[in-house]
């Protein structure tokens, strides 16, 4: 009788070295993850659309100028007519109102108006020098539609700022302005920008949205200028 030994086994049992699972390092840090937005309750949805409501009176009546009761009703229909009739998707408010904030961020808001305004029209009345222009990329920090609505706004309501683009994916406002001379300005307009949505997320923000803008700063991108 002849006998046959065991077949060998071919798997490798010798311990093999951990998996590494470090994240990869590049040149510039990489924003930070926010979580997923978890389903809306029907209390939610009633909720963002009256936020939604009161956000869409507001730009109505500042597109206007004046606050009547006219241009408030009229703003009302608007906002009525655009959270039906459209297709829109949801607008998550996470935070919360916080009163002085929101008066520090309105009373600054304000002041802008009245600086820019009086910048605009002193290049308006300098002949023979026209002014220069230039577009530039401003990635926030808070990428949601919310924030980059309302920072949007915000911005193309100052006299000398106007948005041209907005990428939502990646949470990039294009910004064209006025009256910057050199790369100096440019860095300098790109800052106010980060500190008006630094305002606007200790006005309504929530806790995550504030840690968020005062530990992250996004790096600069390439603009164009003419």
């Amino acid at each position: 009788m002849s006998y046959d030994p065991p077949p060998q086994r071919s798997e490798d049992m010798s311990p093999q070295p951990p998996e590494d699972l470090s994240p990869q390092r590049s040149g510039d840090p990489a924003p930070p993850e926010h979580p997923e937005d978890l389903p809306l309750t029907p209390a939610a949805r009633r909720r963002n659309r009256a936020v939604a409501m009161i956000v869409l009176v507001t730009v109505w009546v500042l597109l206007w100028g004046t606050l009547s009761w006219a241009n408030v009703l009229g703003g009302l229909v608007v906002g009525l007519v655009v959270l039906t009739v459209f297709p829109l998707p949801p607008v998550t408010f996470a935070g919360r109102l916080h009163p002085l904030p929101l008066l520090r961020f309105t009373l600054r808001f304000l002041g802008d108006l009245v600086v820019a305004s009086v910048q605009i029209a002193a290049l308006a009345l300098r002949f023979g020098h026209p002014p220069l222009g230039a577009i530039i990329a401003v990635p926030l920090r808070v990428r949601s539609d919310l924030n980059l609505t309302l920072t949007a706004e915000a911005l193309s309501l100052v006299p000398g700022s106007l948005i041209v683009e907005v990428d939502r994916d990646a949470g990039i406002l294009y910004v064209h302005i006025l009256g910057v001379r050199d790369r100096a300005e440019v860095e300098q307009f790109r800052r106010g920008v980060l500190e008006l949505e630094a305002r606007l997320i200790e006005a309504i923000g929530s806790a995550q949205e504030l840690r968020l803008v005062r530990e992250y700063t996004p790096p600069a991108l390439e603009g164009t200028s003419r």
